[in-house]
């Protein structure tokens, strides 16, 4: 992000060129001194308006265009864009001279003024999304954009009423109130709308703490829990909302065909068992067509689907007020709705043509009869068939058969085969809506839930006890599903959501912060109080047999909620028809903004296409993306089989939402400060505990598909997405579990059996930022196989404020190369004058707490002998040492340009371990560590150890495979015999070359250094004479200034000389970095006392020549020749040689040689036979890793 900077400087307006002194509108206001300064061009199409908006208080003041614009780079610059410029003025005067202290900063650290006025400026963007600016590079201009002016009311309350309120209210509650009882019923609602309530209340305290842009739940959720939380429960809340766009269009069809036009379905079946297939082909059918015709509208334009919100708004709400009103009414005049029923069975009011529920009626006979029994009529109650005498009656009645009768007997006739329950029972009428002041709310508290295929039954009234299995073929209302608690949970939740419709419109909201809180919980209420009583109404007010009736057949076919309504049914289905409408096309405009905003964050690489669209903005790609989804849930075409996939997904959504707010409450993030003050921790963890609940409650297994969908997409994020920092909570968990287990750590030293290698990994690089040895990493990693701490380190040499750059470059080559090798860890570098000492410092400070290197890996000095590389090995050597002194592991790969890289796996052969002496068991342990990698996983693993002549080397053998059966390691073991035998010739005269070899060098060094500084002090002895003289008081022929000049260029030449001339020497690093870290300040006492050491005598020089004559003679170099070799050195050259035969025998054809490393030597003065020891000891060895302990046990036998 560009930094801008700009100043306003008062002038007075007669100042201004070009401007008559009567300009009433300028003279009595002050004018405007503007600068911009940035390190990007400032790119607006209307410059002086934007720096006016910005500059001025309140907006009021109009700076005149006197601007010149300069065209470069295809971008247009402001030139200048400032008043009174009647003269070239420096950059410092933009800068208010009160703060000149911090010009400097200005680049970096805006003036509060300026800061103030890009706030008051801001505009409600979703973070990611860049159209606007887009739009302004390329020309566009940029309308005055009107300051938002919706209230609670308009902004959020009727959005979340038109949102909550949809198709289950109608078409499902009153299902739900009859099945569950009105007791378990106002539990569902309850528990449904506590867990939206303190979702709610979450929500709040997130949207109140700063500023949300539009975005809704996935831009609460990502920017508090991170992008993988973020994406993966942005993508559920994607879905959730495109499968509402689908069950709202479901719940609109069904609407259509099976109230308000049951003619126009396309697919019939005269077989009682297909019209479910058939039912929902049609479904399948009017869906797709309402699908497809609702997408057109929602891609020709969002703001015909906003002017109709408020016409569907105003359908919820008179569908809803007539439903109290019939209530109200039902009290004295019941509306008149029979219901048929058998026994206690209910009879489909679709198959009573004639409006008699009767087996029989008694109609004139029409035909001519001389029956003995003509003056007998039967009058027919259903089950009362008395033969009467009535002498009056004139016309002959005889008894029919109903519409009823063929559905339960063979034929018409009064003597065909019934239904055995047919017989047993009689016919009666109740009234389907029988009222408030009914009472019938006792009989509908309880539940009543029935399983697939059972009818709907009708417990008060006595039926037969001989009752058979009803068919299918018998005119019956039938149980489509099996109904349980739990499923009626998953079905009725849909309900309840649309909590978040006032947060996706904080950008339209005068006073968000305020406005969201408000209308949120109030709209929530709202309709938590509808849903209560309206359990309550139609417990009252409905026989439970209708209740229990999902599709009104025993109402003859209306829908059940409309059969309370006032004045009309036709109220109800009108106002639900298109109240579902809406919310459909809410959902298909709803759904792919929110995709959009998804993919423009970046942070799932697939979805990038979608966040591209038309001109405008709108999203073309993703609402072709939500319309083939919402198609999937069309192809359902059940009600109830799509609304628990939409419960999981807002559950999900809900659950994240007050986990995030828990967790920053508990975290108590600096940043966490919300308005909205009326939340705890403890509500958010009791909401995201009932969404939990509640997913498991109403289907296990959609839960478990949706946790599993939730976690693929993290996971997906998490290895392929980009990295965002938005400053979330689960950072700052992380930080919080962090410190946490670093002070768990600190308690005590970990327990052998937890011993793992915490790696520092050393590497050295070359001139151009490149590491020499790369392997080592990847030898690293095999080591590591992913687990434990790893912190790669290197030094970089010189002044930390002069080398900070190279310091960057450092540790993002070491990132680079991490990444490489897929090394999770952390790199450190540290800048030094002396890499010796920017080493040690790294051992030392590396790590935090208990998670500190306990094993440090370094590359072996291959150039150690070379004089290109003088200081390798002594840095090498100094390592160790602070290796040792630390306690601290130490492995040294040599030849680590031929260890397999991690795509070159061993496919056989051995590792070979030479246990020599005990080191804590870091032998045993480090082959069993890399055998857990692929590349070394089909090695086997030998163990060799050392016997001596005093030794049982058959009883060693045992001892060995018992420890190693007790470590449990499998390994073949082998106990070499090394016989004593006098040091031969070969070891004395290899000694002695290394002898001679070392005592050359240094001597040659030390005779070449001094023979440098004797002829450079020489050469300046006349120079620190006349100096001298001069600081006495003497007068020489220069001038003062001349001879100062002369002094500083000669000191200067001396100190480069030392330099060039002491490389190679033992004490070169201590000259140069003494000489660097003296400062050159130091007054004139220290540079008099430099002047007296470098001013030499007659009798100073002949000392200091006899004193290191040294090797400079012939005759030095044949005393040199002449030396014995030290016994300790041939005993020790002995031992290398030796070993190194046996191991050379026995592990050629290794491919890994383990042994220890021996420690180096108490005195310097024997460091380069050090070195020499150990190359002979690897001498004909390809890959070896030299191990030494760190003085703790590091495996143990024990469990």
């Amino acid at each position: 992000m560009a930094s801008v900077r700009f100043t306003v400087t008062p002038t007075k307006a007669e100042d201004l060129p070009g401007l008559s002194d009567t300009s009433p509108d300028i003279s009595s206001r002050s004018g405007a001194r503007v600068r911009f300064g940035s390190k990007e061009s400032v790119n607006r199409s209307d410059p002086l308006s934007e720096v006016s908006g910005g500059a001025t208080p309140g907006g009021g003041t109009e700076t005149p265009d006197h601007s010149s614009l300069e065209q470069g780079d295809g971008n247009s610059k402001i030139s200048s864009v400032y008043i009174n410029n009647t003269h070239g003025v420096d950059d410092d005067d933009f800068y208010d001279r009160n703060l000149a202290l911090f010009e400097e900063e200005m680049d970096t650290r805006p003036k509060v003024s300026s800061l103030l006025s890009r706030l008051a400026n801001y505009t409600n963007l979703t973070q990611g999304a860049k159209e606007h600016e887009e739009a302004e590079i390329i020309g566009e201009k940029k309308k005055a954009s009107k300051s938002p002016q919706m209230g609670t009311f308009m902004g959020v309350y009727l959005p979340c009423l038109q949102n909550i309120f949809g198709v289950i209210l109608f078409l499902r509650l009153t299902w739900v109130v009859g099945s569950a009882g009105v007791l378990q019923g106002l539990c569902i609602v309850f528990i449904c709308c506590c867990c939206t309530m303190l979702t709610a209340i979450s929500m709040s305290a997130i949207a109140t703490n700063g500023v949300v842009p539009a975005g809704g739940a996935y831009f609460m959720i990502s920017r508090s829990l991170g992008p993988e939380f973020g994406g993966a429960v942005g993508l559920c809340f994607y879905l959730g909302t495109t499968f509402a766009g689908a069950l709202y269009i479901l719940g609109a069809i069904e609407i259509l065909l099976m109230y308000m036009a049951p003619k126009a379905a396309i697919f019939e079946s005269k077989e009682p068992e297909g019209e479910g297939a058939a039912m929902l082909n049609n479904m399948r059918v009017y869906g797709s067509i309402c699908l497809l015709l609702m997408s057109l509208l929602v891609f020709v334009g969002v703001r015909y689907v906003n002017k109709l919100a408020s016409i569907f708004l105003a359908c919820v709400i008179v569908s809803i007020i007539s439903i109290y009103i019939g209530a109200l009414v039902s009290a004295f005049k019941p509306p008149n709705f029979p219901v048929c029923l058998l026994g206690n069975r209910t009879i489909s009011g679709h198959e009573v043509d004639d409006d008699h529920c009767a087996k029989t009626i008694l109609l004139p006979n029409t035909e001519p009869t001389e029956s003995a029994d003509s003056n007998f009529t039967f009058i027919n109650e259903n089950s009362t068939v008395g033969p009467t005498f009535d002498p009056s009656a004139t016309p002959a009645l005889v008894d029919k058969t109903t519409s009823i009768w063929e559905h339960f007997c063979s034929g018409t006739e009064l003597n065909a085969s019934c239904d055995k329950y047919f017989i047993s029972n009689n016919f009666s009428e109740i009234e389907g809506i029988p009222g408030l002041a009914s009472g019938v709310i006792s009989e509908n508290l309880w539940s009543s839930y029935l399983t697939k295929g059972d009818v709907v039954e009708k417990v008060s009234l006595a039926a037969s006890s001989d009752a058979t299995p009803a068919s299918t073929h018998h005119p019956y209302v039938f149980a489509d599903i099996t109904t349980s608690f739990t499923l009626l949970v998953g079905i009725f939740f849909p309900s309840v959501t649309g909590i978040m419709a006032g947060s996706n419109r904080s950008g339209d909201l005068k006073d968000a912060q305020r406005s969201i809180p408000i209308g949120t919980i109030f709209a929530i209420l709202t309709t938590s109080i509808v849903y209560l009583s309206n359990v309550v109404l139609f417990g009252a007010c409905i026989d439970g047999v209708v209740l229990r009736d999902k599709f009104g057949d025993s109402v003859k076919g209306n829908l059940v909620v409309g059969t309370l309504a006032w004045p009309s049914p036709w109220v109800i289905v009108i106002g639900s028809f298109f109240s579902t409408c809406g919310a459909g096309l809410q959902s298909l405009t709803g759904a792919p903004r929110l995709l959009q905003a998804i993919a423009k964050d970046n942070i799932i690489p697939f979805l990038r296409v979608f966040g591209h669209g038309k001109a405008n903005g709108e999203p073309t790609w993703a609402l072709l993306l939500t319309a083939l989804i919402a198609e999937l849930g069309i192809l359902i075409a059940s009600l109830d089989l799509v609304a628990p996939i939409l419960t999981m997904f807002f559950l999900m959504c809900y659950l994240f939402v007050n986990l995030a707010c828990a967790l920053q409450t508990l975290l108590r993030t600096p940043n966490w400060r919300p308005r909205f003050s009326y939340y705890h921790w403890s509500l958010s963890f009791l909401g995201m505990t009932i969404c939990l609940a509640l997913m498991f409650i109403s289907s296990w297994y959609y839960a478990i598909v949706a946790m599993v969908i939730a976690g693929m997409i993290y996971k997906y994020i998490e290895y392929h997405g980009a990295e965002k920092e938005w400053g979330d909570g689960i950072r700052g968990l992380s930080l919080s579990a962090a410190r946490y287990a670093l002070l768990r750590l600190e308690e005590g030293p970990p327990h052998t059996k937890n011993w793992r290698p915490q790696v520092l990994v050393l590497l050295k690089l070359d001139e151009d930022a490149h590491v020499k040895s790369p392997r080592l990493l990847t030898f690293a990693s095999q080591l590591k196989a992913g687990k434990g701490l790893t912190i790669v380190g290197t030094v970089v040499s010189g002044n930390y404020l002069q080398s900070y750059g190279e310091a960057l470059a450092a540790e993002q080559t070491l990132k680079i190369l991490m990444d490489k090798e897929r090394v999770k860890g952390f790199c450190q570098c540290i800048v030094a004058q002396k890499p010796r000492e920017g080493i040690s410092h790294m051992i030392q400070s590396s790590g935090l707490g208990g998670m500190k290197p306990n094993t440090v890996v370094m590359g072996w000095p291959h150039a150690w002998r070379q004089s290109e590389d003088p200081q390798a090995w002594k840095t090498f050597i100094n390592t160790v040492r602070v290796t040792t002194a630390a306690h601290l592991a130490l492995l040294v790969p040599k030849n680590i340009s031929l260890f397999p890289s991690n795509n070159e796996p061993c496919t056989e052969g051995y590792i070979d371990v030479w246990w020599i002496v005990h080191d804590g068991g870091m032998l045993m342990l480090l082959p069993f560590l890399l055998r857990q990698h692929k590349v070394w996983r089909k090695c086997g693993m030998r163990i060799f150890t050392v016997a001596q002549m005093e030794d049982n080397s058959i009883q060693m053998k045992k001892d060995l495979a018992t420890f190693l059966y007790h470590l449990r390691i499998e390994a073949e073991v082998e106990v070499v015999e090394m016989h004593d035998s006098d040091i031969s010739a070969y070891t004395y005269e290899r000694t002695l070359m290394m002898e001679q070899r070392s005592q050359m060098l240094r001597q040659m060094r030390l005779s070449k250094s001094d023979r440098e500084r004797e002829r450079v002090r020489w050469s300046f002895d006349d120079v620190y004479l006349s100096l001298s003289f001069r600081s006495l008081g003497v007068n020489t022929s220069n001038s003062s200034k001349g001879n100062e000049d002369r002094q500083a260029q000669l000191v200067k030449d001396r100190n480069s000389m030392l330099r060039l001339t002491s490389i190679g020497s033992d004490d070169d690093e201590d000259t140069d970095g003494g000489e660097r870290d003296r400062p050159a300040s130091g007054g004139g006492s220290s540079e008099h006392h430099r002047r007296v050491q470098m001013t030499w005598t007659k009798e100073k020089t002949s000392q200091y020549r006899a004193t290191h004559s040294g090797c400079s003679t012939p005759e030095g170099f044949r005393d040199m020749l002449s030396i014995r070799p030290d016994h300790s050195n041939v005993r020790r050259m002995h031992t290398a040689i030796k070993l190194n035969e046996v191991i050379v025998n026995k592990s050629h054809d290794a491919r890994l040689v383990l042994l220890n490393m021996p420690g180096p030597p108490k005195n310097p003065e024997g460091d380069e036979n050090y070195m020499e020891f150990l190359e002979v000891l690897t001498e004909g060895l390809e890959r070896v890793l030299l191990v030494r302990g760190g003085g703790s046990e590091v495996i143990t036998i024990y469990s």
